[in-house]
């Protein structure tokens, strides 16, 4: 079943990619992220609720809530510059690099977590890593003096490292916890943070200055995060963080598709065989 939750995963967070970034046309990115996690955590503790889970938070013990702490610190860190790479970015660029998470998530879950890796998985792992490299030209790491690194680049490198650590963290902070109630404990820790950067950085005036259409894009945008975070932790608690990942990340098919129907973005020959490369070596690490 937890493969099914993987896969919902995927295609919530394809989906969120999508309405995020029709939210941070004009609004500032570190605004738009804590503006979004208001929704996340509303969507998180109501199903919390519905769960009947909610009770549970006194029974937690300390080592428990101390990784889901860091696990939604890891978290926030990996939205904001997610958000910021995509406000900067092409949308078919940033989301795949995010997606190289997968082979920290493989490496960190094989020493850290003992989850063993075979020769058919060390093969997808490298079909994973060839294919987002060919989806990154040589262009999209250098600036404008051929030497310095555009930023959105070190932005989109950033949430995937960031997002490699919310996996390892998250696979043991809900490992004595429903998976709901440690969902919306993490999205607690993330508001704080997202609203803490929002006014160490002074941007807490921008909040009144977001257009109600991009706002209502957030919103979306937070629903489709909840949904997929749900799914994402449900699966995480109960299948393997080695498999589950990759599973998530096929999120990059249908940010693809949709970023080409909404806004026009295509992919070079290079990049589609970076894609392919990408879904085969996902698909395999699944079946694995």
């Amino acid at each position: 079943m937890w493969i099914f939750y993987a896969a919902g995963s995927a295609f919530f967070a394809g989906i969120t990619s999508i309405l995020a970034k029709c939210g941070i046309q004009k609004t500032d990115s570190t605004v738009a992220t804590a503006l979004r996690t208001i929704v996340v955590l509303l969507f998180s503790w109501g199903i919390a609720w519905i769960a009947g889970s909610v009770e549970q938070i006194w029974n937690i013990d300390g080592r428990t809530l101390l990784f889901l702490v860091l696990s939604g610190a890891a978290t926030g860190a990996s939205w904001l510059c997610y958000y910021r790479a995509l406000q900067l970015g092409d949308i078919n660029k940033v989301v795949p690099i995010d997606k190289s998470s997968t082979v920290l998530t493989i490496l960190l879950a094989l020493f850290l977590l003992g989850e063993g890796i075979s020769l058919p998985k060390t093969a997808a792992v490298l079909m994973i890593t060839a294919g987002i490299l060919l989806m990154v030209e040589k262009k999209d790491a250098e600036g404008r003096n051929g030497g310095k690194k555009s930023s959105w680049l070190l932005y989109a490198v950033g949430a995937a490292f960031f997002a490699s650590l919310t996996s390892i963290l998250g696979k043991i902070g809900i490992a004595e916890v429903e998976s709901n109630l440690g969902t919306a404990i993490r999205t607690a820790v993330v508001l704080v943070m997202a609203w803490g950067m929002v006014f160490l950085t002074g941007k807490q005036q921008e909040v009144k200055k977001v257009e109600r259409k991009e706002f209502e894009y957030l919103c979306l945008s937070g629903v489709t995060t909840g949904a997929s975070w749900l799914c994402y932790y449900k699966a995480l608690q109960e299948g393997p963080a080695s498999v589950v990942a990759p599973i998530d990340k096929l999120s990059v098919l249908v940010t693809v598709i949709f970023s080409y129907l909404v806004f026009g973005e295509k992919l070079k020959e290079r990049a589609v065989i970076g894609l392919g490369l990408l879904t085969a070596g996902t698909v395999v690490m699944a079946f694995l």
